[in-house]
């Protein structure tokens, strides 16, 4: 960021089980921000509309960079917000998964990411929606969202329970087929979809990179699709979701895409950046182009690779 003092928001959710305090958090803040001479002012989100009450009040009265102390769940609800806005969003991670800052390589500890962001600049990036509703990581369909319902369910966080929720959700997902349309194309029947789901980030978190060239400014989303009846090759090659290179595996279809109407026979839940939704039958999803500004540390960004191979 320029040497322009920022009047910036810091919003923290009490509830969200911190990994550290949120007196740390605080201080993180204060020593990078407020030594720089910007106005930074703390205020706690109770629950998800009072947490964007305070985000509307805030750049009403000239806040023009809120930072949110949280994961992709909170991140989402508060950046909806600021979708076509210049306010910038700064992002403290503390989730389970942060795919969002993981993405744009915003430190894990909340020293390393103050004191990046207060250094970094602002970029815009796409926006896709569902059914309206904005999302910033992914969005998924099928037993990919699924997964979110027993994970919720977890006392604890991490890879290991969201492992656990994915085997209990492979036997107890409720089937259905697709049929999808996309950009023009005539109707593509998906008989039997394990994985539906659209990416706007290379990965949902944990460094499982399930669109690994997922490009944020493209005006572009990607479709990755995996039928039940490949999950045995697919699951023979997981450890290619998180080096990168999962969408080498034959069985892994990827499509880009800008425009996308799915028809299933019934309505069912879907998972916007780590949250479950209640959804309709049909679901439309489009791409609002850089429609969000956002804090990037520097170089650390992760562009696509796009040579592949």
């Amino acid at each position: 960021m320029s040497s322009t003092s920022h009047r910036v928001l810091a919003l923290l959710n009490p509830k969200a089980g911190l990994p550290v305090s949120a007196q740390t958090v605080l201080k993180a803040l204060s020593d990078q921000w407020e030594t720089r001479g910007h106005s930074l002012f703390f205020q706690v989100s109770r629950s998800i509309e009072d947490g964007q009450e305070k985000t509307r009040a805030a750049v009403a009265d000239g806040a023009d960079t809120v930072i949110v102390v949280g994961g992709d769940g909170m991140i989402n609800s508060i950046g909806s917000v600021l979708v076509d806005t210049d306010v910038a969003l700064g992002v403290i991670p503390t989730g389970s998964g942060n795919g969002f800052a993981r993405h744009f390589g915003i430190p894990l500890k909340c020293e390393e990411a103050a004191a990046a962001l207060v250094k970094a600049r602002r970029m815009r990036i796409d926006v896709g929606r569902a059914n309206g509703r904005p999302f910033f990581v992914t969005c998924s369909m099928a037993w990919d969202a699924a997964i979110v319902r027993s994970f919720e369910k977890s006392p604890v966080r991490g890879i290991v329970p969201y492992v656990f929720a994915a085997v209990v959700e492979f036997f107890e997902y409720e089937r259905q087929p697709f049929i999808a349309k996309w950009d023009g194309e005539t109707g593509r029947a998906f008989e039997d979809p394990l994985l539906f789901t659209v990416a706007n980030l290379t990965q949902f978190g944990g460094n499982a990179k399930i669109a690994p060239h997922a490009c944020p400014d493209d005006g572009l989303l990607e479709l990755v699709a995996v039928e039940r009846r490949d999950a045995p090759m697919v699951i023979a090659n997981l450890p290619r979701l998180f080096n990168g290179t999962l969408d080498r595996v034959g069985q892994v279809h990827s499509y880009r895409i800008s425009q996308l109407t799915v028809e299933r026979e019934k309505p069912a839940p879907i998972q916007i950046d780590g949250e479950l939704v209640d959804a309709t039958r049909t679901l439309q999803v489009d791409v609002l182009p850089r429609a969000l500004s956002v804090l990037v540390p520097g170089k650390s960004i992760i562009e696509p690779d796009r040579a592949g191979g």
